[in-house]
């Protein structure tokens, strides 16, 4: 007996892939910074040093004196040569009231009026510094300074992110099939 057979044929099918690679691009920008430092506050007072300086003796040595000084000190003058005056009259009118003791009285009151016997020259030395009398009162300085605070303001900034996802493609070449055959 004859019994029929089945033939069967195939042809393998190729599957193809064709892939796009995914693009992603990240970036991130740099932070916004804005600093600013506003200066400091400077007060600033002071009161000022004195220099007293009292040259009154030291300009009377070197005959620089006041107007009223002056008057003070030749009214002094003026009274003590008074007083001396009026002393030698009333010694003279003493030693004319003894003449009848003897003597020359008149000659030796003349004598002593005209003998003034010598003179020094009136040199000297003048400008002492301790005539000058000083008095410093320092001063003082407040200094007050008021720091600022520093103003910092940042700005985060988002990163920029880009993606391109990939694609895979599929091709069959080719096509698989598959043929039956009965043969008798």
């Amino acid at each position: 007996m004859n019994f029929p057979q089945i033939q069967i044929q195939t042809t393998k099918g190729f599957l193809q892939l064709q892939t796009t690679k995914p693009v992603q691009e990240l970036s991130q920008p740099k932070a916004t910074l804005t600093q600013q430092q506003p200066a400091a506050i400077l007060e600033m007072s002071s009161t000022k040093s004195q220099l007293s300086l009292d040259t009154t003796e030291a300009r009377a040595e070197v005959d620089l004196k006041s107007v009223r000084r002056r008057i003070e000190e030749h009214a002094q003058k003026g009274k003590q040569a008074a007083l001396e005056g009026i002393g030698r009259r009333a010694s003279e009118g003493q030693q004319m009231m003894k003449i009848e003791n003897g003597g020359n009285v008149f000659a030796g009151l003349a004598k002593q009026s005209t003998d003034s016997g010598y003179r020094s020259l009136g040199i000297r030395f003048v400008g002492n510094k301790s005539g000058v009398k000083m008095g410093f009162e320092p001063g003082a300085v407040d200094i007050r300074v008021t720091p600022q605070k520093a103003v910092n303001e940042v700005q985060m900034n988002k990163p920029i992110h880009h993606y391109t996802p990939g694609k895979v493609t599929t091709h069959v070449n080719p096509k698989p099939s598959i043929a039956i055959d009965v043969k008798q």
